[in-house]
């Protein structure tokens, strides 16, 4: 089973794909980024573009999104909002089940610490990845932590 784990935001949305099983593999990783200065409107086509051909080229069976936890700058918040609705429908769309899993969800079935760091998550993916080198960008890296999470969940 492929997993597409999905670290969502509007500047930057991460993306993992991953190949499920007690030992999962890494298929595919990245970011989409957008321009900070472009109407919103822009910055969410864009989204939606480059998930569907990242979608329809890695045919994953499941999305695994990481859920949007209230954040201090409410601006910030509303942002990722919107590119998690992208997510959302896009994966309705392509009549994938969607996970969605907290952030201290995340980190406690990676690390065993729900208040683990940026690096002993990155390390933690990059060991159960079995990769010489930490996943970059870090959302790259969280992204893959969310599809390593339903990974765990399914095995």
């Amino acid at each position: 089973m492929r997993i597409l784990g999905i670290d969502p935001g509007t500047g930057l949305l991460g993306f993992g794909v991953i190949e499920s099983g007690l030992k999962p593999k890494l298929v595919d990783a990245g970011v989409v980024r957008t321009k900070v200065h472009q109407p919103e409107s822009e910055r969410l086509k864009i989204i939606y573009d480059s998930l569907s051909e990242i979608i329809s080229l890695a045919k994953p069976h499941v999305v695994s999104i990481e859920k949007l936890f209230f954040a201090r700058n409410v601006t910030t918040a509303m942002s990722v909002a919107q590119a998690r609705g992208v997510v959302l429908l896009l994966a309705e769309q392509n009549s994938l089940p969607i996970f969605e899993y907290t952030p201290l969800q995340i980190k406690q079935s990676l690390t065993g610490y729900g208040k683990a760091d940026k690096k002993q998550m990155q390390e933690m993916v990059r060991l159960l990845l079995n990769l010489k080198e930490v996943p970059k960008p870090d959302d790259a890296a969280d992204a893959l932590a969310a599809a390593l999470i339903h990974n765990s969940v399914q095995n």
